[in-house]
């Protein structure tokens, strides 16, 4: 019996989407800028996902920009816009737990003259709202904040955070880092305050190499790849039909039982708390009093006296799938910067693992693989120990 609880790195996709991605690969394979009938067919697939999107959104198809996937759309967000409002300011605020994806493209703009501002966290793993509003100054151009830790599992109230930035300085735009949360939720941007908003297609059992970025249409920015025009010159390159459309399917797929598939992710989560709870040593990280504060589809739980690549192996040997940090960022992750912020015991860094759930996970899979925790943990303190 194979357990897959790493859902957050990637997951399974829909049965619908395999389909859709076979046809357009066997038949439908058209390039999208041709006028011809077979590119005038591959370009339905790109407008029929857009529309399903931005339905999804409450946006307009014009505002969504295809992209390769989650880090795509974080770098052309924020260098983007970064070099539109360069004439603006040059002032970017984001916090200490952001992926990669959003902290990199950062310094590259703090190595060309850009100022940027890192707001902490506190032990929930939530952004420190009197200093993330201090930090809001005249020349800020680009808040940029996780709306789901992709670690922890945090969620950071994004609409009443927006409120009070753009009270302070309503030039400012918000870009969100919603490739945890995009499918989790039912997410509308423009009544939440959110300019800019990235998603990806493998984290919502959409295929890989294939994302968008929502671009309210009234946000200043320019593109960051340039070619032959593709997407009103935002994004050049032939459009990746068959991942488009399996995107497109995987939203509708998503958000048909939104809801119910949620509820379930929550029991799910609530029930694996519980019974981990029996485990001696084990610490739950960033659960506050209400659960539903935090996403429904992420847990991290440290192992005291075990190492975590340890116990990931360990439970790969016996058909459990789990992730020692973020697989987006690297297969070696080292000590997570995210984990020391939320002020993790020094002794739990690198003992913690991240379990994550699907509507495909099961409860039946949850009390096996607590059973075989059971088993492995005891042993392995032992062991290390010597």
């Amino acid at each position: 019996m194979e357990i897959y609880l790493d859902n957050a790195a990637t997951t399974r996709p829909y049965d619908s989407v395999r389909r859709i991605v076979s046809e357009t690969l066997d038949s439908d394979y058209g390039n999208p800028s041709s006028m011809h009938g077979m590119g005038v067919k591959a370009e339905r697939y790109v407008k029929e996902a857009a529309e399903i999107i931005a339905k999804n959104l409450k946006a307009e198809p014009k505002e969504i920009i295809f992209t390769s996937g989650g880090t795509e759309s974080n770098n052309l967000a924020i260098i983007g816009t970064a070099l539109a409002l360069k004439r603006k300011g040059n002032h970017i605020i984001t916090t200490v737990i952001e992926h990669p994806s959003v902290h990199n493209p950062l310094l590259f703009l703090e190595e060309n003259g850009y100022r940027v501002s890192y707001i902490p966290v506190d032990s929930l793993g939530r952004i420190k709202e009197e200093e993330l509003l201090e930090a809001v100054c005249e020349d800020t151009i680009l808040v940029s904040l996780m709306y789901v830790n992709n670690e922890v599992g945090s969620v950071l109230q994004l609409s009443e955070l927006s409120r009070k930035i753009k009270e302070k300085n309503p030039s400012v735009y918000i870009h969100a880092d919603a490739i945890q949360a995009f499918g989790k939720y039912r997410i509308y941007p423009a009544r939440e305050g959110i300019d800019l908003l990235s998603a990806s297609g493998h984290k919502i059992h959409g295929p890989k190499g294939v994302g968008f970025l929502y671009v309210n249409s009234k946000v200043k920015i320019k593109p960051v790849l340039f070619g032959g025009g593709q997407q009103k010159g935002m994004r050049s390159g032939t459009e990746n039909v068959p991942g488009i459309a399996g995107l497109g399917q995987a939203v509708k797929e998503c958000f048909s039982d939104l809801e119910e598939r949620i509820r379930k992710l929550y029991e799910i989560k609530e029930y694996f708390i519980s019974q981990l709870g029996e485990i001696e040593g084990t610490y739950v990280n960033c659960i506050g009093e209400n659960i539903k504060d935090t996403a429904p589809h992420i847990l991290s739980v440290s192992f005291e006296g075990i190492k975590s690549e340890v116990l990931l192996h360990a439970l790969e040997d016996k058909g459990v799938y789990v992730s020692a940090g973020s697989a987006c960022a690297s297969n070696h992750p080292g000590l997570s910067g995210t984990l020391k912020a939320v002020e993790i015991r020094k002794d739990l860094l690198d003992s913690t693992l991240r379990f994550s759930f699907s509507g495909f996970t099961t409860r039946e899979e949850i009390t096996r693989t607590v059973e075989i925790l059971k088993e492995l943990v005891p042993v392995l303190r032992k062991y290390s120990r010597r």
